[in-house]
């Protein structure tokens, strides 16, 4: 007959209770750390894409008033020029005054240029509050207790 077996003890490393809710618990505050990390990463994200398309908006308008001023300036600088032409034609030579509605066309889109360039000025091609928060993560991220 075979004698029964004993179990033995093993002489192993065991991890008692505490231990296992130490590593549980640690376990736990790296994974809520990194859900905090992601969730700021988003939200840094979100702010950017917020950030550029405020600013693509501030540009398109920009673009569209210079392009506006563009057509306007065309269309109004053939008829205007012609009708000032022969007006002008009726005082003094033809060319003469040609040339003269080409100067005066030409400072006025001068200043059409000059307002869309100051409007285009406006526009920050860097994402001003997105850098400010990243700096202050960073900072965070450095000195969290403070």
């Amino acid at each position: 007959m075979a004698s029964p077996q004993i179990p033995q003890q093993s002489t192993g490393s065991r991890v008692s209770a505490p231990q296992q809710r130490d590593e549980a618990s640690l376990g736990e505050l790296i994974s809520e750390v990194m859900n905090d990390l992601q969730t700021l990463f988003r939200q840094e994200l979100n702010l950017a894409k917020a950030e550029f398309r405020e600013e693509g908006v501030k540009a398109g308008k920009a673009a569209g008033m210079l392009a506006g001023a563009g057509v306007a300036a065309l269309l109004f600088l053939g008829f205007a020029s012609l009708a000032l032409v022969y007006a002008l034609a009726n005082v003094m030579d033809a060319g003469w005054a040609a040339l003269i509605v080409a100067v005066l066309w030409g400072i006025a889109a001068g200043a059409l240029a000059f307002v869309g360039r100051a409007k285009m000025r406006d526009v920050s091609p860097k994402p001003e509050r997105t850098i400010e928060t990243l700096k202050e993560d960073a900072q965070w991220a450095k000195h969290p207790r403070r």
